[in-house]
């Protein structure tokens, strides 16, 4: 059987890379295409450090168009579509393995729909508060198997009209690397010898993506939420958007409004950021990282805005719906009072306990690929 695993930013990538171990450990036959913003320099080029984990990336889609806008974001879908499908019947793959909500990976399951190629979605049925919540439940409409990681996702796809026998409950891939014994993450030493960068522990973690369907609002909001941020005496390390439309507004601004002290990243491997994460005193922005990942450090995090807007979350979330510096505060005060450590330090990770991806990979090996696969039909 081949599996071929498909990805197009960093955050997908967080939900592969165990998997695909666990597919070298076992000798699963897999192949790997990177497209989108991980083929772009000018964030950082995260395909390099894929590489330098030891993954071959077999196929390169070069589909970015730049502008980083609604026109240029949708029209690079589009050369997406078409280069995918060519890569599909060269390939000739049994599975489709997907993972999240953005634009690229819904165009993916579309040409594994209609090449009638078995399509598994990873992080199936959660909540996204912009059109990658659209995107997701999309993805579901054409996906063979859903992998949901929690009850909430698990229930929601039984809503939506996917059959149950489809829907499997198997937590988040992406916590398998926070649990594993093979990364430390308490080494920030690190940081000097990489980067030349001497980062102990008194550091806030700032990850902030435009909302694409605001555009309007990215230049004024990020710099209400910059200028929160400088006031505050804690060093800051930025990591730099997606290449959403906006994103561009935003590097731009922060250029323009960047002290001596601002630390930014447009990459980092997966490793650098969560040592970053566990040793942040918080992590504020609206990354889906302060949603899934941070309870497991037990870190808190003020999350802001609409984009994750009704995601399932633990406890150590401060939610900040209105973005203004009365909210932030009351917030900011909140997370770093040590009341509020005490309250998340018994807290569980809602997305699972580290043990997804053998699940994943053995349940997508155990199934048959039938008409009855195939073929889906709705519950309502």
């Amino acid at each position: 059987m081949k599996l071929l695993f498909f990805t197009g930013s960093r955050s997908e990538w967080g939900y592969l890379r165990p998997i695909l171990e666990y597919c070298k450990q076992k000798k699963i036959n897999f192949k790997l295409c990177a497209t989108n913003m991980l083929l772009l320099d000018s964030f950082g080029y995260p395909i390099k450090e894929i590489e330098k984990d030891g993954f071959k990336v077999d196929e390169k889609i070069y589909m970015a168009l730049d502008g980083y806008n609604t026109y240029t974001t949708t029209k690079s879908m589009g050369i997406l579509m078409s280069s995918f499908t060519d890569t599909i019947q060269r390939i000739k793959p049994d599975w489709i393995v997907l993972a999240g909500d953005r634009g690229e990976t819904l165009i993916a399951s579309l040409v594994g729909a209609y090449t009638n190629t078995p399509i598994a979605h990873i992080q199936a049925g959660e909540l996204s508060g912009n059109i990658d919540g659209s995107a997701r439940h999309a993805i579901g409409k054409f996906a063979h198997l859903h992998f949901a990681s929690n009850l909430d996702a698990f229930n929601r796809l039984l809503k939506l009209g996917e059959e149950k026998q489809r829907i499997k409950l198997v937590g988040a891939p992406q916590l398998d690397d926070l649990y594993s014994k093979k990364f430390n993450y308490d080494d920030q030493n690190i940081f000097l010898k990489k980067y030349g960068i001497d980062i102990k522990n008194n550091f806030v973690l700032a990850v902030y993506h435009p909302v694409t369907e605001e555009l309007k609002n990215v230049k004024s909001d990020f710099n209400k939420f910059y200028s929160f941020l400088k006031q505050k005496k804690l060093q800051k390390v930025w990591i730099s958007p997606n290449n959403d439309a906006g994103s561009s507004i935003i590097k731009s601004e922060f250029l323009k409004l960047r002290s001596s002290d601002d630390i930014i990243f447009d990459n980092l491997p997966r490793q650098d950021y969560l040592t970053l994460l566990k040793n942040c005193k918080l992590i504020i922005g609206n990354s889906s990282s302060g949603i899934i990942e941070s309870s497991t450090f037990k870190t808190p995090c003020i999350n802001i805005g609409r984009r994750q807007n009704n995601r399932y979350r633990a406890k150590n979330v401060i939610d900040v719906l209105n973005l203004n510096h009365k909210e932030l505060e009351k917030a900011y005060k909140k997370a770093l009072s040590s009341k509020f450590k005490s309250t998340i330090s018994k807290i569980k990770n809602p997305y699972g306990d580290g043990k997804s991806s053998k699940l994943i990979v053995d349940i997508i090996l155990d199934t048959n690929i039938d008409d009855k696969l195939i073929k889906k039909e709705l519950t309502y």
